[in-house]
């Protein structure tokens, strides 16, 4: 019997990115995944080697804690969203910012690129979403609908539809050509944390009710409502690369991975110490990145010379330090995360 790769998930190895002096609430990888982008409540973005665990670059720039961090899908930029009501669009090769968008009245919690990388969208606690061109930084669109603030965002793979995830329960999908028509999906009974779509044109969501639902956007139906036996938060939604399988976290130690066919429960990832904030596919869909709040003080961080000089002066100006840890991938509530990688263990 066939089985995909995903069953086979297993955990490969664990290195700790621990720079942040804040809780690290978002992570995203380059396209060739060479580099990893993570931003914190200490108000900055810090790009490291994927492959060494290098700090590569600081990044600030904003006045407050970054709520969000995606790359651009050509990898040229990345973009970030602050609590101090801004957004920020990022050249990668020199980290220098292009362009500082102000439109939002208060914090500003998610950002997401087309996958053309023409448009960027950012959504907030003013229960606004914003289209923006990522070319000339000029607000193309608002979008006004949501009755409560908009928490996720996510573009379809053919940039013919937005999704926007909002406090009130609701997702809605804004057709970005034609006669631009807005449609309201519910169904969930708490916040919708997460969205992402799938290459096969499914849209999955996440709520804070525990539940995920998978949506057939061009049919307005659910196919699938996932978990649900208990009120685990849903924290992160993301498709594997052929679309064939959904990754969720949720309060609690356990990934968990979906056959996008039936909607069974594929495998369930157990290593985390704390629950699971956040995951993610690499570009190749040979790791699952997933994150925590909890880092295992018993394990050995691998870290380099500058790392233990960084340390000594620490010492000397007492204070927690935050990151991921390389091996899942994500963010955490409180403290430091504790990531590990996941990848196939046969052929």
């Amino acid at each position: 019997m066939w089985r995909h790769p995903c069953e086979d998930f297993r955990v490969s190895g664990v290195r700790f990115f621990s720079r942040h002096k804040g809780e690290v609430n978002c992570c995203s990888f380059s396209p060739d995944c060479q580099i990893l982008l993570t931003c914190s409540d200490d108000g900055g973005l810090y790009l490291w080697r994927v492959a060494t665990g290098k700090l590569l670059a600081k990044v600030r720039g904003h006045a407050g804690p970054v709520k969000c961090c995606v790359f651009s899908k050509d990898g040229r930029f990345f973009a970030s969203a602050s609590h101090d009501c801004s957004v920020g669009i990022w050249r990668t090769s020199t980290v220098e910012r292009v362009h500082a968008l102000t439109g939002h009245t208060r914090s500003v919690e998610t950002v997401s690129f087309s996958v053309d990388s023409k448009w960027l969208v950012s959504g907030g606690w003013d229960n606004t979403a914003l289209l923006w061109d990522t070319e000339t930084g000029l607000k193309m669109r608002e979008l006004l609908g949501h009755s409560a603030a908009v928490q996720s965002s996510a573009f379809s793979t053919d940039s013919r539809f937005l999704a926007t995830g909002s406090w009130d329960h609701s997702v809605k999908l804004w057709g970005l050509s034609g006669d631009k028509e807005v449609v309201t999906l519910d169904g969930h009974r708490g916040n919708v944390a997460c969205l992402c779509f799938s290459t096969t044109g499914m849209l999955a969501s996440g709520s804070w009710d525990g539940t995920v639902r998978v949506w057939s956007p061009q049919r307005r139906v659910c196919l699938f409502v996932l978990g649900g036996g208990g009120r685990a938060w849903v924290r992160c939604v993301v498709f594997s690369r052929d679309g064939l399988v959904l990754a969720s976290t949720a309060e609690g130690d356990t990934v968990k991975l979906w056959d996008m066919a039936d909607g069974r429960c594929l495998k369930r990832l157990q290593g985390h110490k704390d629950s699971a904030y956040g995951c993610v596919f690499s570009p190749s869909g040979a790791l699952l990145t997933t994150g925590s709040d909890q880092l295992d003080l018993g394990e050995e961080e691998d870290e380099d010379s500058e790392e233990q000089e960084e340390e000594e002066r620490e010492k000397k100006q007492p204070g927690r330090r935050h990151g991921v840890k390389h091996g899942e991938e994500r963010p955490g509530q409180a403290g430091h995360a504790n990531d590990p990688f996941w990848e196939p263990s046969g052929p």
